[in-house]
C-alpha cells in the first residue's frame, strides 16, 4: 500500500447543510493527515460518503451512491457515516466493499478509523449518541466558499410523530460558544464573507453565554463576516428580537426566514405532534413580514401524512397560497421504522402522496416566481459567488438569486465581492441582472 500522505480521499454528502457543513470539516481533517481531495466519483484510495435518513427515498439514495463508488473504485477503503450509519447499520453491512461504518457519536473522529487495508466485513461503531454539549476540536481553514455553514447546535428534542431524526442524532445539545465563534474567525480571515448557521432545531441554542441571539451578535462583531443567514428554524423557537436585527444596517442578520409549516391542518399538526396551531404560526408569520422589510419566507410542507383527507391538503393549499410564504420544499410522508406515525393503519396511498406532493410543488414555483417578479426594477445588494462559463452568480439579502452575464461587466473580477445590482427579469428560477456599482 502506498503511503498515507500520498492518498487520494474523495468526500460525497447526502442531505442536510448539517451534514454539508460536517464534511467539510472531515475534508479539512483529511487535509492536515496529508490526504489530496479529489472529485467524488474520480480514482480515489479512500472514500466517505456521509448519509442522510430522513425518508425512505434517502436511505435508498444512500445505497445507491455507495454502491457506484464500490463499482467506480473497488479497491478504495470505503467509509459511510452519519444519520443512515446510525439508523441502518446492518443495511449498509449487507453491501459488499464497505469497510466501515460509523453512527453520528464518532462521526466527527471518522479518520481516527480508517485502515491501512480493505476489511473482510466492514466495522460498525454505532455508540450511543451523547446528550452533552460539544466542541469541535478541528476546523483549521475549512475549504474556501464565499457563503459557508456554521454548525451551531445537534439533535432534537421535540419526537415529532413523522421524525426519524431524534433517534439519529440524539437529544438537542449547543455548541460551546467560543468554540463555534473560534471557527467563524478562522473562516473570516479566510475571505469567508456570509455565515449559514446549521442544527437540527437552532433556536434551541443555549450556552452560558447565552442563546441565538448571543451567537448572532458574536458574529456580527466578528471583522469581514458581512452577512449572517439563519437556516431552518422551528416556528416556536424565534425570538421577535431577531427582527430589529434583520432592519439593522449595523447588523449582518439577513431578512430571511425558512420556517417548517409541516401542514395548514390544526388536526393534523396535533397528530404530528408539533407545538403550535396555524392561528399561533400565522399569526407570527404577519407579524415578521409587518416588522421585517423585504423578507423572504420558505417553508417546508408534508404531504401525504396518515390520515389526511383531501379536505386536509386543500386546507394545506389554500394556507400556503392565502398566506406571505414566498416558497416550499415538499416532503410526501415517508414511513419510517420506530416511529408514531408509521404504525399507524391510516397509510395514504404512495401514488395518492405523489400526486399532493407535485400540486404543491407546482404552486409553489408560481409563489416564488411572484416574489421574484415583484422585485424586477429594484437595485439590490448581492455577494457574488464563483464564476460560471458565461455568468456570475450572486444572491441578495433576502435569497433571490440573480446573475449578471460575464459579457457585461467590462473584465471586472466580481468574485466574493458586494455590489448593487439592478434586477431586469425573472428567468426560470433565477433573475437576470445588471451592474449598477462594486460596493467594495
Amino acid at each position: 500500500m502506498v503511503s498515507r500522505a500520498t492518498k487520494r480521499a474523495s468526500l460525497h454528502t447526502l442531505g442536510c447543510r448539517l451534514n454539508q457543513s460536517e464534511t467539510m470539516l472531515i475534508e479539512q481533517r483529511l487535509k492536515d493527515e496529508g490526504y489530496e481531495i479529489v472529485p467524488f466519483g474520480e480514482p480515489s484510495d479512500l472514500g466517505i460518503i456521509n448519509t442522510c435518513t430522513v425518508t425512505n427515498l434517502a436511505d435508498a439514495k444512500c445505497r445507491q451512491t455507495i454502491r457506484q463508488f464500490v463499482r467506480k473504485c473497488p479497491e478504495a477503503y470505503t467509509v459511510v457515516v452519519g444519520c443512515y450509519s446510525q439508523m441502518g447499520s446492518k443495511e449498509i453491512a449487507e453491501i459488499g466493499g464497505v469497510d466501515l461504518i460509523i453512527g453520528n457519536q464518532e462521526k466527527m473522529s471518522v479518520v481516527d478509523f480508517i485502515g491501512q487495508e480493505k476489511n473482510e466485513r466492514p466495522v460498525i461503531i454505532r455508540d450511543k449518541i451523547s446528550q452533552e454539549d460539544f466542541s469541535i476540536s478541528f476546523f483549521g481553514d475549512a475549504p474556501f466558499n464565499q457563503r459557508a455553514n456554521l454548525k451551531i447546535q445537534d439533535g432534537c428534542s421535540f419526537v415529532c410523530s413523522f421524525c426519524i431524526i431524534p433517534f439519529a442524532r440524539g437529544a438537542s445539545r449547543s455548541r460551546d460558544f467560543e468554540n463555534l465563534v473560534a471557527e467563524a474567525k478562522a473562516k473570516a480571515k479566510q475571505g469567508v464573507r456570509e455565515i449559514v448557521l446549521t442544527g437540527v432545531n437552532i433556536g434551541t441554542y443555549r450556552s452560558e453565554q447565552g442563546d441565538l441571539l448571543a451567537v448572532l451578535d458574536a458574529l456580527n462583531r466578528i471583522d469581514g463576516i458581512d452577512r449572517i443567514r439563519i437556516s431552518s428554524i422551528e416556528p416556536t423557537t424565534i425570538p421577535t428580537e431577531l427582527f430589529d436585527r434583520m432592519n439593522s444596517s449595523d447588523h449582518g442578520l439577513l431578512p430571511f426566514f425558512h420556517i417548517p409549516l409541516q401542514a395548514g391542518s390544526d388536526k393534523i399538526l396535533r397528530e404530528m405532534r408539533r407545538k403550535y396551531t396555524i392561528n399561533e404560526y400565522l399569526e407570527f408569520l404577519s407579524l415578521a413580514h409587518d416588522s421585517v422589510e423585504g423578507l423572504y419566507v420558505g417553508t417546508d410542507i408534508m404531504v401525504g401524512f396518515p390520515g389526511e383527507t383531501e379536505e386536509d391538503f386543500d386546507e394545506t393549499c389554500r394556507v400556503f397560497l392565502e398566506n406571505p410564504f414566498d416558497f416550499c420544499h415538499v416532503f410526501p410522508f415517508s414511513e419510517r421504522e420506530g416511529t408514531v406515525a408509521a404504525r399507524r393503519e391510516d397509510q395514504v396511498p404512495v401514488e395518492e402522496r405523489q400526486r399532493r406532493s407535485a400540486f404543491l410543488r407546482r404552486l409553489s414555483s408560481k409563489k416564488r416566481y411572484d416574489f421574484y417578479e415583484a422585485h424586477v426594477g429594484q437595485t439590490m445588494k448581492v455577494l457574488f459567488e464563483n464564476p460560471r462559463s458565461d455568468f456570475w452568480p450572486s444572491y441578495t439579502d433576502n435569497y433571490i438569486r440573480v446573475i449578471v452575464g460575464s459579457d457585461s461587466v467590462n473584465g471586472l473580477d466580481l468574485t466574493n465581492r458586494c455590489a448593487e445590482v439592478t434586477l431586469d427579469r425573472v428567468s426560470a428560477d433565477f433573475v437576470e441582472g445588471s451592474l449598477v456599482r462594486m460596493l467594495d
